[in-house]
């Protein structure tokens, strides 16, 4: 029977589970994978993502909400809006790199 410390299991989650971190000058900032957001965020990030499908969205207005909804705190989701300036091509390569760095947690941030 194997044993494992919780300090093993939260190990093992930030490996398979852990940020996307994007580096600003010589600050940090964490983009938490879905798994570690709670429930509420979860849900909204999901709603946001469907809402990105559609046709007339204001995709740089949807992808800075879903980031505000990731960053590990508000002062850091702004510091990186204000980095990225309306930049819509920066904004989608961003959240492109963050869904490639949570894909498994995505297929389940539905879920409870």
């Amino acid at each position: 029977m194997a044993s494992y410390s919780l300090d093993d299991i939260r190990a093992a989650a930030e490996a398979r589970y852990g940020s996307t971190d994007i580096t600003l000058g010589d600050e940090t900032v964490r983009l938490l994978n879905p798994l570690r957001l709670p429930k509420e965020k979860r849900l909204e990030l999901s709603a946001l993502q469907d809402r990105m499908g559609d046709e007339d969205a204001d995709q740089e207005a949807l992808l800075s909400e879903a980031i505000r909804l990731v960053a590990d705190t508000p002062q850091s989701a702004d510091r990186l809006l204000t980095a990225v300036n309306g930049d819509l091509g920066v904004l989608a390569e961003l959240f492109e790199r963050y869904g490639r760095g949570t894909q498994v947690g995505e297929a389940s941030a539905s879920q409870d």
